[in-house]
């Protein structure tokens, strides 16, 4: 039997959390946990209504901590390897219509911030 650390469980019930947060907003789920090169895709899906391809990040903490919100993970450097790995599923599913790189925030078992066009600077 495999023993999950508590942060691992904490990204996973965070994922499945916000894979529910999107189905709500009537996103369609592609897929989870896709590893592209070095690089690792939280949640594939895709807005119907602005029918634009969805790559999501999702930032995760057990509970509220004032001094270390989830968005702080989001360094450049992560950014930049979100954006990598986005524009390389792109190329290899020959994927031509809009796309755009999102992070959704989970504290607790509740989204607390949802961003839209998640830059590298």
């Amino acid at each position: 039997m495999e023993k999950v650390t508590s942060h691992l469980k904490v990204g996973r019930e965070g994922e499945q959390i916000a894979e529910e947060y999107l189905r709500s907003l009537g996103y369609c789920i592609y897929d989870r946990n896709v590893r592209i090169s070095r690089d690792e895709i939280d949640l594939i899906a895709f807005d119907p209504n602005e029918k634009v391809m969805i790559f999501a990040e999702v930032k995760s903490r057990a509970r509220f901590d004032p001094d270390f919100h989830p968005e702080l993970g989001l360094t450049p450097s992560k950014k930049e390897k979100l954006h990598r790995a986005a524009s390389a599923w792109v190329v290899s599913h020959e994927y031509e219509g809009s796309y755009r790189v999102d992070a959704v925030c989970v504290v607790g078992r509740k989204v607390v911030e949802h961003i839209k066009e998640l830059t590298t600077e």
